[in-house]
């Protein structure tokens, strides 16, 4: 009889003990989750619009504010900064014959939509800061209340080459502008992938030049230096790691500078990836990191917002972490 409650008693232990170890691992496993549930950003600093003429040109549907603020409530979201892509009609040997009209009229449709829910947007214009009109639209935004917080910049698909002498020449202009008239800068650094450009730590090196250009206004560097979905990018990599070290290293030139995580947490990412963007997060440090999740159009698009913050909440990051990106808000939002 005692040998027999023994038995029932060790058979009875060894369930307890494996329910035990699978509550455990379920709550690893949720433990993003939760912590994704607990707190939800303040803002999305990386949000697109599309007017009919541009969703045309992309083919895709129109994305206005309203459509907008449809995906920021689900997530809980309150505010978002409106990114123009009318730097698309500048795109190296894709221009429209009416290339600047163009331009304005997305800057100011996008504008225009922003002003319809003030206390939730701003908005940022656009161009190919290569072409001759680009100082002429950034003075042009600068006097546009509904333009005048700052401008968005796509060095690849503007075919910008850091490393051209007279690119570099041109971007210092327009940053000193963009400074004069305290306009914060919202950059897509990564050079052309389709066109091979160059990009790497000579690139890195190049821009934190072009940043003491702009001292006094925030820049914002999208993608953490990728482009995503994604960030199994390794020219990327070695872009950020230059950035991450002059920042950890107090160098001046990044006393304004913070980057955003738009798009480069996805479920598709590697171990290794995940761990390299925890790593890089900290290197720069949590209170410069801006949530984003960029427009969820096209044929291939990107988490919606509520799901691309659930994905970048499942970086090994502490709870602490994640709320402090949760509740930073980038000056021009402010």
């Amino acid at each position: 009889m005692i040998k027999r409650l023994l038995v029932v008693f060790q058979v009875l232990s060894l369930l307890f003990l494996a329910s035990a170890i699978v509550v455990a691992q379920s709550g690893q496993s949720s433990q993003s989750n939760s912590r994704s549930k607990q707190v939800t950003p303040e803002a999305d600093h990386h949000q697109h619009l599309f007017s009919p003429a541009m969703a045309q040109v992309e083919g895709i549907k129109p994305v206005t504010a309203q459509d907008v603020i449809g995906l920021l409530d689900t997530a809980g979201i309150r505010r978002a900064v409106l990114l123009s892509t009318a730097f698309a009609y500048g795109q190296t040997g894709d221009e429209p014959p009416n290339e600047y009209a163009k331009v304005k009229e997305e800057n100011d449709w996008v504008g225009a939509q922003a002003a319809l829910f003030p206390k939730r947007f701003r908005a940022f214009c656009s161009f190919n800061p290569l072409k001759d009109y680009a100082l002429d639209e950034l003075e042009r935004c600068a006097k546009d209340p509904n333009l005048r917080k700052g401008i968005k910049l796509h060095f690849g698909n503007s075919d910008v080459i850091l490393k051209n002498p007279k690119h570099f020449e041109t971007l210092n202009k327009v940053f000193q502008a963009a400074n004069k008239h305290r306009m914060a800068i919202v950059v897509h650094i990564r050079g052309s992938i389709s066109r091979k450009h160059p990009y790497g730590p000579e690139q890195a090196r190049l821009f934190l030049e072009l940043l003491s250009f702009a001292s006094d206004i925030p820049v914002q560097v999208a993608h953490l230096a990728g482009t995503g979905p994604g960030f199994d990018d390794p020219p990327a990599h070695s872009v950020l790691e230059v950035l991450a070290d002059a920042v950890a290293k107090n160098d001046p030139r990044t006393r304004n500078l913070w980057f955003d995580v738009t798009t480069v947490a996805v479920p598709g990412n590697s171990a290794e990836i995940s761990a390299l963007l925890v790593k890089r997060i900290r290197q720069i440090g949590v209170k410069r990191i801006l949530y984003g999740s960029d427009a969820a159009v096209g044929s291939n698009p990107n988490l919606l917002p509520r799901e691309a913050w659930e994905a970048f909440s499942r970086l090994e990051l502490t709870k602490k972490e994640i709320k402090t990106i949760a509740k930073n808000v980038a000056p021009y939002m402010r």
